[in-house]
Protein backbone atom coordinates (compact mmCIF):
# COMPACT_ATOMS: atom_id res chain seq x y z
CA UNK A 1 0.00 0.00 0.00
CA UNK A 2 1.50 3.20 -0.61
CA UNK A 3 1.41 6.29 2.38
CA UNK A 4 -1.54 8.23 -0.22
CA UNK A 5 -4.01 5.45 0.87
CA UNK A 6 -4.19 5.77 5.02
CA UNK A 7 -6.48 7.76 6.13
CA UNK A 8 -6.17 10.38 9.01
CA UNK A 9 -5.26 9.10 11.99
CA UNK A 10 -3.46 5.53 10.73
CA UNK A 11 -0.13 4.93 10.92
CA UNK A 12 2.06 3.22 8.94
CA UNK A 13 5.37 2.05 8.93
CA UNK A 14 7.77 2.71 5.74
CA UNK A 15 9.35 -0.27 3.50
CA UNK A 16 10.26 1.85 0.89
CA UNK A 17 10.99 4.71 -1.34
CA UNK A 18 10.03 3.88 -5.22
CA UNK A 19 13.27 4.88 -7.45
CA UNK A 20 10.41 6.46 -9.79
CA UNK A 21 10.11 9.34 -7.67
CA UNK A 22 13.87 10.52 -9.08
CA UNK A 23 15.46 13.55 -7.15
CA UNK A 24 12.43 13.71 -4.48
CA UNK A 25 13.70 10.14 -3.35
CA UNK A 26 16.85 12.07 -1.31
CA UNK A 27 15.19 15.19 -0.31
CA UNK A 28 12.80 12.93 1.60
CA UNK A 29 15.31 10.37 2.77
CA UNK A 30 17.27 13.70 4.33
CA UNK A 31 13.88 14.77 6.33
CA UNK A 32 13.92 11.45 7.70
CA UNK A 33 11.57 9.88 5.34
CA UNK A 34 13.63 6.37 5.25
CA UNK A 35 12.56 2.51 5.99
CA UNK A 36 11.57 1.22 9.05
CA UNK A 37 10.29 4.91 10.19
CA UNK A 38 6.73 5.19 11.28
CA UNK A 39 4.40 7.77 10.03
CA UNK A 40 1.51 9.01 11.13
CA UNK A 41 -1.14 10.64 8.70
CA UNK A 42 -2.67 13.62 10.34
CA UNK A 43 -5.19 14.87 7.90
CA UNK A 44 -6.16 15.19 4.13
CA UNK A 45 -7.07 18.38 2.31
CA UNK A 46 -10.93 17.81 0.50
CA UNK A 47 -9.74 17.74 -2.65
CA UNK A 48 -6.91 14.74 -1.58
CA UNK A 49 -4.02 17.12 -1.59
CA UNK A 50 -1.71 17.40 0.22
CA UNK A 51 -1.57 15.05 2.72
CA UNK A 52 -0.12 16.27 6.33
CA UNK A 53 1.83 13.48 8.11
CA UNK A 54 4.24 13.19 11.09
CA UNK A 55 7.49 11.36 11.23
CA UNK A 56 10.19 11.52 13.70
CA UNK A 57 7.76 14.43 15.82
CA UNK A 58 7.77 16.66 13.04
CA UNK A 59 4.38 17.96 10.55
CA UNK A 60 5.34 17.22 6.99
CA UNK A 61 3.18 18.40 3.86
CA UNK A 62 3.02 16.29 0.65
CA UNK A 63 1.70 16.13 -2.53
CA UNK A 64 -0.65 13.41 -2.93
CA UNK A 65 1.65 12.27 -6.49
CA UNK A 66 5.19 12.68 -4.00
CA UNK A 67 3.37 9.97 -1.02
CA UNK A 68 2.01 7.50 -3.76
CA UNK A 69 5.86 6.79 -4.39
CA UNK A 70 6.27 5.74 -0.35
CA UNK A 71 5.43 2.53 0.38
CA UNK A 72 4.20 1.54 3.50
CA UNK A 73 2.41 -1.33 5.82
CA UNK A 74 -0.34 -0.36 8.04
CA UNK A 75 0.79 -0.34 11.56
CA UNK A 76 -1.95 -1.59 14.45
Amino acid sequence: MNLSKLKPGEVGRIIRLESSIGPLRRRLMDMGVIPGELVKVEKVAPMGDPIEVTIKSYSLSLRKKEAEGILVEVSR
